[in-house]
């Protein structure tokens, strides 16, 4: 990053896209707004060590993640808070996945569906299919091999595909 003024440019128009991941990492705005705040901070405090070009999305949603793993830890809802997350993320924007643009049932499904997977599948699929990272940047990301992204794409897909709340909200939203 060649400048201050572009790096602080550059964490400004990522800002929505952390704290929305953010929020569906942690389930929980205040949290994610409170890790994002961390994250940005940690990227301005380490931005010598930023990488140029492609790698600094990657390099970005480490931090950011890493943040919300640390706020996690700290602070674990035992519920997700639909209300105040449908405040949050009412525009899931052009990388959401098409099950994440359904509203109502399916929406509500999703995100408790999304909950109730493990942390490490849970951050991958959040990162795959609503960041938009692809498996390389994952891996850099959540410091993993690429072969562990994919492994824990594939097991999050599969447990998703096996949630009855989850497919009887998607089968009454198509019948809609």
């Amino acid at each position: 990053m060649g400048t201050n003024d572009s790096l602080e440019e550059w964490l400004a128009e990522s800002y929505t896209t952390s704290f929305r991941t953010a929020c569906l990492i942690l389930h929980n705005p205040a949290d994610a707004e409170e890790a994002v705040q961390e994250a940005f901070l940690r990227a301005w405090r380490f931005r010598a060590s930023m990488p140029e070009g492609g790698a600094m999305k990657p390099w970005l949603y480490r931090v950011v993640v890493n943040a919300c793993l640390s706020k996690g830890r700290r602070h674990r809802p035992s519920t997700t808070d639909i209300d105040a997350l449908d405040e949050v993320l009412p525009d899931l924007g052009t990388a959401s996945p098409e099950l994440m643009a359904e509203r109502g049932e399916a929406g509500v499904a999703l995100l408790e569906a999304l909950r109730r997977l493990p942390e490490p599948l849970r951050v991958v699929v959040v990162l795959r299919y609503y960041a938009d990272l692809k498996e390389a940047e994952i891996a850099t990301a959540i410091r993993r091999r690429p072969g562990t992204v994919k492994s824990r794409l594939h097991e999050a897909r599969q447990r998703l595909a096996q949630d009855a709340e989850l497919a009887g909200a998607v089968i009454v939203a198509k019948e809609a």
